[in-house]
């Protein structure tokens, strides 16, 4: 049967033999002990029961989407050599049933889709050599950037948000062309980018003044300002791009994300490779040294052969996620002011440095975030941890002190976290249950608490530990995503995603960020406004 002609998903139905009813039926006699198990049209109990037709077992693993790791539990059970032993089916007649139903999985995600032969081995290999890993990568992948689902993005001044068809809005300040309208006049409500029909966007990230773009093909577009970075005195990019246009520097790199700081870009591939542009050189590391620089460099060390699923940017460092047969692990490189990089000193790396923390704290990371002059990363167990400058008590450890090394936040033991966002000293943790922390800096109403009766009140004020979101609590929805401002020169807004596709908008809206229209002189909305978007 050829599941592909059809359009279905790749599920394989291995060689199914015929057999009569009789020969699968159990009579409803009992004949063995009730504490024995016994094999299909075998005597020898411990064998698993449907041995003789593992196509059906193939089906059942791939259908049910099972997790990795319960592949490789089967794999390695004591008590049953089924799952271990190679399957004798296409098109790897050494694979095992659980390195089958993972490859088959695999093949599901978009991603891996357009792989060629050669390709999906080489991806094998870097992964650590087993089908199991590599969708372990491709989903993680998948988690912590919400590829293939709508998004909303909170740049400095502008937003970006795209719907769960690739279909993309962009509103707020437009002086360097950043909204892709092929203007440069503000909008204050959310506009589609026309010049981008028939392309399929699945990833978005908003620098200032610039706005990069990601496509299922892997293509990069971009628009705004024609440098991928600042200088560290005076502003660069004085061209502007106002429509989008693909990167011809990157057509050769197969791109998933792209993370935008305030001197550099960095750009990471489907291989889990790392690019930067404007990286800088050793003494001004994560600095534009060369407005020039418009080609991708690979960030050089010790990440050149371990996959990342996922890159962050801060002011001027980098976090990357990685995914490696021992578990997952985070890695940070850049300017060291403030223990940002979490080593437990403020000193610069010129490469990739592993953040040997998290395995003291006996924590798995599956999702980082990189603020201005801090960070942030969730653990598959729910908990938290924060480190950098802890300025108007955005680490959430109840002072304003740094931390060089990643420390969990205590006051968020109770809830079990699913999301982190971080901006410059603020933070936004979203729990399983879907409610919404906050803390840090209160400026431009960010931070969405207002205890006050009019929504005046507290609406400006520091927050040094977490503190549920009361203005999202009644909303009533289920939230998934936070995106706020991470920079340092404009004022901050925040958007709230729920589950169900609806989009809240509260902070500074001067330049018409939030999708709202606001009255008067009125420049910021302190309380959550649900904004005019279809994002389905």
């Amino acid at each position: 049967m050829d599941t592909t002609a059809s359009g279905t998903p790749s599920i394989h139905y291995h060689n199914i033999v015929d057999q009569t009813i009789t020969s699968i039926v159990v009579s409803s006699s009992p004949t063995f002990q009730r504490q024995q198990r016994h094999c299909f049209g075998e005597s020898t109990p411990g064998e698993f029961p449907l041995a003789a037709n593992p196509s059906i077992v193939l089906h059942v693993l791939t259908g049910c989407d099972l997790d990795p790791q319960d592949l490789a539990t089967l794999e390695a059970s004591a008590t049953c050599s089924f799952f271990k032993q190679p399957a004798n089916f296409a098109p790897d007649y050494e694979l095992s049933i659980s390195e089958l139903a993972a490859l088959d999985m695999c093949r599901k995600r978009a991603v891996f889709k357009p792989m060629t032969t050669s390709e999906q081995e080489e991806l094998k290999q870097r992964c650590g050599g087993s089908w199991k890993l590599v969708l372990r990568f491709l989903l993680a992948g998948e988690a912590c950037c919400r590829r293939e689902k709508f998004q909303a993005i909170a740049g400095p001044g502008h937003s970006i948000v795209v719907t769960s068809k690739g279909k993309v809005y962009s509103f707020g300040s437009n002086s360097s062309g950043q909204l892709g309208h092929g203007t440069l006049e503000e909008e204050s409500r959310p506009h589609p980018i026309r010049s981008l029909q028939g392309v399929r966007i699945i990833q978005a990230a908003a620098g200032a003044g610039r706005t990069m773009l990601i496509s299922d093909a892997g293509h990069v577009y971009a628009f705004g300002k024609d440098s991928f970075g600042e200088a560290e005195y005076g502003a660069q990019g004085t061209k502007f791009v106002m429509t989008p246009h693909r990167l011809e520097s990157l057509k050769n790199i197969f791109v998933v994300q792209a993370a935008i700081g305030n001197f550099f870009t960095a750009i990471l591939s489907r291989e889990g490779r790392v690019y930067t542009f404007s990286w800088g050189n050793d003494a001004t590391l994560g600095h534009q040294t060369d407005p020039s620089d418009l080609e991708p460099h690979p960030l050089l060390g010790p990440l050149e052969n371990v996959p990342i699923v996922q890159i962050a940017a801060g002011y001027c460092y980098l976090l990357a996620l990685a995914c490696q047969p021992g578990g997952m692990s985070v890695y940070s490189v850049g300017c060291g002011l403030g223990g940002k990089l979490g080593h437990g000193s403020r000193t610069d790396e010129r490469y990739p440095k592993l953040i040997e923390q998290f395995q003291t704290l006996n924590l798995q990371p599956v999702v980082v975030a990189a603020g201005a002059w801090h960070a942030a990363v969730v653990g598959r167990d729910g908990r938290v941890c924060t480190w950098g400058w802890g300025r108007y008590g955005c680490l959430g450890h109840g002072n304003e002190e740094c931390e060089s090394i990643p420390k969990v936040v205590e006051a968020l033991a109770e809830i079990k976290a699913v999301h982190v966002a971080t901006g410059d000293y603020t933070t936004f943790v979203v729990s399983e249950d879907g409610d919404v922390y906050s803390f840090g800096c209160g400026e431009s109403s960010s931070l969405g608490h207002n205890a006050g009766a009019d929504g005046q009140e507290n609406r400006h004020t520091n927050v040094l530990t977490p503190e549920l979101v009361t203005s999202l609590k009644q909303v009533n929805e289920r939230f998934v995503q936070i995106s706020l401002t991470n920079s340092i020169y404009w004022n901050a807004h925040t958007f709230a995603l729920t589950e169900s596709g609806k989009l809240y908008a509260f902070g500074a809206g001067d330049k018409g960020q939030l999708g709202l229209e606001l009255a008067g002189q009125q420049s910021e909305r302190g309380k959550p406004e649900l904004v005019d978007i279809d994002l389905s």
